[in-house]
């Protein structure tokens, strides 16, 4: 029996903002017994920690800048558009005889999803209930004045509900794209108020000493040196309020699945385009650096027959997801994916390690073009900031990436062997960086200056 098809992706969900993570005091409930019904990967990375270019590898399979996308197209920086001729795996679902249908946050073109093979785009706007209520604590967040089921996580539950009994006698590939819990958090009653007592992340208290200026910059570009405790511990709150939120909607759609009968032959995906500072180490959003806050993701698959349980191999979320649901659904994969499909893990025939290393890629934006690419293997995290001083760090003995260790004089055999393998990771991408001599030179040859710090 051809499966179906859920996909269900965050926007700005830390991996460990979940549940059945076990790390902060979120309740996931619904997500957690997806973990247990599928395989969860928790070694999955974003290939770049920004929206746009993520939701593109997501569209494509291949990594955002062979696309010409380095940053956001609509934060007044020229960017590449991208052409509905660029690959997309839907459009393929689509000719396979597929129902597909789009729902929630695209921030992918001005073009709407229709042009990328679907069939149905349900918008946010669409999605939206009219709410005239004046917010007072702007990006920290607030209680949302509507209903539970006015929000937008809700009504977009509802909206695939719809689309799946419309589709009813087709195979269906459904994409639900909720915009939370992206910032400003505001969930709705019951989840508004469901966290009393919550803890500061680990790192907030991170001085950023030995730490790239860029980092010490961006506390000051929110203008938060000086904001009080209290107002991160509030948009705490309200961030694992509206995570639960979000997961109590994919329970709704869970439940319809298991009361009709669908549950069994469909494919449910989890994952988010990256992560959210949050308030961690007084910074809000995404940008300018490289901490598993934002770069490290949840990813779930439920499979059909599935053994379940964890793989802590390097993944790529936006990258390895098009070529799996391509293997699921018996499709031809077409020659250009810079993924590689984990249909072995959820065959329960665990290959050799796909990848030695997660790559991740950063271009600046909002603050100005700040170039900066990331690989780890799960143990070590190396990060080269072209213009400015890099980051190792050794994640076994510190997780939470506050030791910064690539000023160390007994690193230095250790970092120049992690800038040649990021070099080979680089040219093996074909990423920009390594087409410069210049660039390539500096990173191959680590011909970077000692910090006095």
């Amino acid at each position: 029996m051809t499966p179906n098809i859920l996909f269900i992706c965050s926007d700005q969900q830390r991996r460990d903002c979940l549940g059945y993570v076990n790390d902060y005091p979120v309740k996931t409930p619904n997500i957690d017994a997806l973990a247990e019904d599928g395989v969860d990967f928790s070694e999955a990375y974003t290939p770049n920690p920004i929206c746009v270019p993520a939701r593109r590898s997501m569209i494509c399979g291949r990594r955002p800048e062979q696309v010409g996308t380095l940053y956001n197209y609509d934060q007044g920086i020229p960017s590449v558009p991208f052409s509905p001729d660029n690959y997309s795996w839907s459009r393929d679902l689509q000719k396979a005889g597929y129902k597909c249908g789009y729902i929630g946050a695209w921030h992918v073109s001005d073009l709407p999803a229709t042009k990328f093979g679907y069939d149905d785009n349900i918008t946010v706007r669409e999605l939206q209930t009219p709410d005239d209520t004046r917010y007072e604590n702007g990006w920290f967040g607030d209680k949302c004045a509507l209903p539970l089921k006015s929000s937008e996580t809700h009504k977009a539950a509802q909206a695939a509900i719809e689309l799946i009994k419309r589709y009813g006698g087709h195979p269906f590939q459904i994409r639900v794209n909720f915009s939370a819990p992206h910032l400003p958090c505001r969930p709705c009653e019951p989840f508004a108020s469901m966290y009393k007592d919550v803890p500061l992340w680990r790192s907030f208290d991170d001085d950023l000493k030995n730490k790239p200026f860029m980092q010490r910059q961006m506390v000051l570009n929110w203008n938060n040196a000086n904001t009080d405790k209290g107002k991160f511990l509030h948009t705490i709150r309200m961030y694992y309020g509206y995570v639960s939120q979000t997961d109590d909607a994919i329970g709704v759609m869970i439940n319809y699945l298991k009361q009709n009968g669908l549950y069994d032959n469909t494919v449910i995906i989890y994952t988010s385009d990256h992560g959210d500072m949050c308030g961690d180490r007084r910074m809000l959003d995404k940008h300018y650096i490289m901490y598993d806050s934002v770069v490290r993701v949840p990813l779930i698959i439920k499979y059909p027959g599935a053994s379940g349980g964890t793989v802590d191999d390097m993944t790529v979320n936006a990258l390895d997801i098009v070529p799996t649901v391509l293997d699921i659904c018996g499709l031809e994969k077409p020659d250009g994916l810079q993924g590689v499909s984990l249909m072995p893990y959820l065959t329960g025939d665990k290959p050799e390690k796909i990848r030695k290393y997660a790559l991740v890629t950063y271009n600046g934006q909002q603050f100005g073009l700040y170039t900066q690419r990331m690989i780890t293997d799960g143990h070590i995290k190396y990060v080269w900031n072209c213009s400015d001083m890099d980051e190792l760090y050794f994640l076994d003995s510190d997780p939470d990436e506050l030791i910064n260790r690539a000023n160390d004089d007994d690193q230095k055999d250790l970092l120049l062997k992690l800038r040649r393998d990021m070099a080979a990771e680089l040219k093996a991408a074909d990423d920009y960086t390594m087409r410069s001599p210049w660039l390539y030179d500096t990173l191959y040859n680590g011909r970077k200056a000692k910090y006095e710090v």
